[in-house]
């Protein structure tokens, strides 16, 4: 079953890149993920460098991006910001959809009243947008950037857990899965062995057109000053500090600004070409 899933894979990249949407995507998913894994070697200086009679420079040879109000070197924050912003989008992507598969699962296969149970949960949860959710959840738990990634996780666990659990009520009585069961598989091997990777497809593609999601949500919470904690370079917290010092120079917020819409348009329409690729019938159609 694993060496069949290459060649689908190989399928799936090929018509991701054959749109002109996935290739930008790609491209821009690309440059992102090499600026986070990269900072510590490409970023010209210590991102916490202090240096107040250099605050505020103009872009240029010494500062390509220019300085802020420390005096510290924005292309260097840029970077680390991003480092920042896919540790956050990635730990909340990987958790959502291991734990919100598994009690999607877990939810179908339930007794009735069980399942209705997982439901009223998820439904609580959805209930609230999860920007303000996972302001709430901060303010009581206190802003730190476990407990960011934590409670953003929580309020994307129902996404998941709907859509595993809607896949497999479909796959619950294929004739395949009839077949192992006559023949004595264990529950837990049908579900690892045939179940979970049978239901991969819409919930990755759900993770990647999660991923800009996430990333606006940390922002937001770091621009509010209830997210990552400073020294931290969060393309949200130098947000903020631009736009609190916006009339003396503007290249902070032009900077942060440009590096998060870079972010959320690449992942955006890395998903939207891979939602195509795996199920046509998903394309819009002008």
């Amino acid at each position: 079953m694993t060496a069949a899933i290459v060649p689908v894979a190989d399928g799936v990249a090929a018509k991701v890149w054959a749109s002109a949407t996935g290739r930008i995507g790609v491209v821009l998913v690309a440059l992102v993920l090499a600026m986070a894994v990269l900072a510590p070697l490409i970023a010209p200086a210590n991102p916490n460098a202090i240096d107040v009679s250099n605050r505020f420079a103009e872009p240029g040879l010494a500062a390509p991006m220019g300085t802020d109000h420390l005096g510290r070197d924005l292309l260097s924050r840029v970077l680390h910001g991003a480092q920042i912003a896919m540790v956050v989008a990635l730990a909340v992507i990987a958790l959502s959809l291991t734990i919100g598969t598994a009690l999607g699962i877990a939810a179908a296969y339930a007794p009735a009243r069980t399942e209705r149970l997982f439901l009223i949960v998820f439904d609580v949860i959805s209930s609230f947008p999860s920007l303000v959710l996972a302001l709430a959840m901060v303010a009581i738990l206190g802003p730190s950037l476990g407990n960011v990634i934590s409670i953003v996780s929580i309020t994307f666990i129902p996404h998941f857990g709907r859509v595993a659990r809607a896949q497999v009520l479909t796959l619950k009585t294929a004739p395949f899965l009839e077949a192992s069961r006559a023949i004595g598989v264990s529950r837990l091997r049908l579900v690892l062995v045939h179940i979970v990777p049978n239901i991969m497809g819409p919930l990755v593609v759900l993770a990647s057109m999660d991923v800009p999601v996430v990333i606006t949500i940390e922002a937001s919470l770091s621009f509010l000053g209830v997210g990552v904690r400073p020294p931290l370079a969060s393309w949200g917290t130098l947000l903020y500090d631009g736009y609190s010092y916006l009339t003396q120079s503007f290249w902070p917020v032009l900077f942060a600004g440009l590096a998060l819409s870079v972010a959320t348009l690449g992942f955006t329409l890395f998903g939207e070409a891979l939602r195509d690729a795996v199920d046509p019938k998903q394309r819009q159609v002008p």
